[in-house]
């Protein structure tokens, strides 16, 4: 069988929106190196104005932004090109969050730090079928980290607050906060 050599290319455009610069700038170039055409933003409403230019084929986009959710990003994406596949990442993933992002269009949800092999594989995952599970997935004690971070932040950083509403002394808590992120 021979290929039509006037068959269109598959659209590769990607729209990375993702605050954290440091990130940002090495998934952009995993996935250039992965024939995508890159465009990125850092925030909400830079990611919406991509959106109304041109509607991306593929979205990677964090869940919480400095001026709102990536969500509102998936959902314009949606409206504009229902076919588009996108995806969310997290440093603070829960399930009704991961629920939310699916019914708005979402095809994944992944756990921060994912690498550029994860999000290739949810992108381009066949729809109905579940990607390959993660070759290192999120150790019990950094799932169990980031569950404590995350309600340590929405506490407004607050100790006493935190420990109450996870049910563990506060003195545990500190010194849980005062270690190091575990692998």
């Amino acid at each position: 069988m021979t290929m039509n050599s006037n068959a269109p290319a598959p659209d590769r455009s990607l729209l990375i929106v993702e605050d954290d610069k440091s990130f940002l700038s090495r998934l952009a170039r995993a996935m250039e190196g992965r024939d995508f055409v890159v465009t990125v933003a850092e925030s909400v409403a830079e990611g919406l104005q991509h959106v109304e230019r041109s509607a991306p084929a593929f979205a990677v986009v964090d869940m919480r932004l400095a001026d709102g959710t990536g969500l509102d990003v998936i959902s314009a994406i949606k409206k504009r090109r229902p076919d588009a596949r996108a995806i969310v990442l997290t440093g603070y993933g829960n399930i009704a969050t991961a629920v939310n992002a699916v019914k708005l269009g979402a095809v994944d949800y992944l756990s921060k730090p994912a690498d550029a092999d994860d999000v290739v594989n949810a992108l381009l995952a066949i729809p109905g079928q579940s990607a390959d599970p993660p070759e290192n997935p999120m150790s019990a004690d950094r799932v169990r980290w980031e569950h404590i971070q995350r309600i340590y932040e929405l506490c407004g950083r607050n100790v006493s607050e935190t420990a109450r509403r996870l049910n563990m002394h506060r003195r545990t808590l500190q010194r849980i906060l005062a270690k190091r992120a575990p692998k």
